[in-house]
């Protein structure tokens, strides 16, 4: 019985606990993964520490490929103006990790340029970023908090169709991280294209 016992709390142990409810990597308030030289469309390299003075990062990955991305395009646009300021507490950063030809840095410089991003737009072709983040979905979104800890994950809001969205999650996810304020809804389920991973070969 002992023995029984063990193995189901190994089996427990080993079980996702560590992870979020849709996450499979991450929780709320696990620290949140770093990154470092990752090419953006402006032609420089960019890390997480370049936010050193913000209190909130919001990551948001996408991709020029995913019609769905594209729909969330200029509320991306709007959240980055909106925090565009050098003195704001804010910063926001899209982050592409596919690798198709349309997702190529290239297009995204185009795509940064017809849509007039004011935030950076980073490559990733190694994918780690998205992985390191749990990330499956384009767009799909994380709140850090001035600790470098995972405050929101997954939707920006609870509708596709921007018409019909009646709740922002990314919103009200940085009032709460701004104003220190507790939050209720700190994880949803992103919607939107599948990352697409490469897949491993032996």
């Amino acid at each position: 019985m002992t023995r029984v016992l063990g193995l189901i709390l190994m089996g427990v142990l080993a079980s996702p606990l560590a992870a979020g409810e849709f996450n499979k990597n991450l929780k709320i308030g696990d620290p949140a993964p770093t990154w470092k030289d990752l090419p953006g469309t402006d032609g420089k390299m960019h890390s997480l520490d370049d936010f050193k003075g913000k209190d909130v990062v919001v990551v948001v990955f996408t991709c020029n490929s995913c019609p769905i991305a594209e729909d969330y395009e200029d509320r991306i646009v709007a959240l980055g103006k909106k925090h565009a300021a050098a003195d704001s507490k804010v910063a926001v950063v899209a982050v592409n990790v596919n690798t198709i030809p349309d997702d190529r840095l290239d297009k995204m410089k185009a795509r940064a340029t017809k849509k007039k991003f004011v935030f950076p737009y980073l490559y990733d072709e190694s994918q780690k970023i998205a992985k390191d983040f749990g990330a499956t979905y384009t767009p799909e979104f994380f709140v850090i908090d001035a600790n470098r800890k995972i405050a929101y994950m997954g939707a920006m809001d609870d509708k596709t169709n921007e018409k019909e969205a009646k709740v922002n999650f990314l919103e009200t996810a940085v009032e709460a991280v701004l104003t220190g304020t507790k939050l209720e809804k700190t994880e949803t389920l992103a919607r939107g294209c599948m990352i697409r991973f490469k897949k491993d070969r032996d």
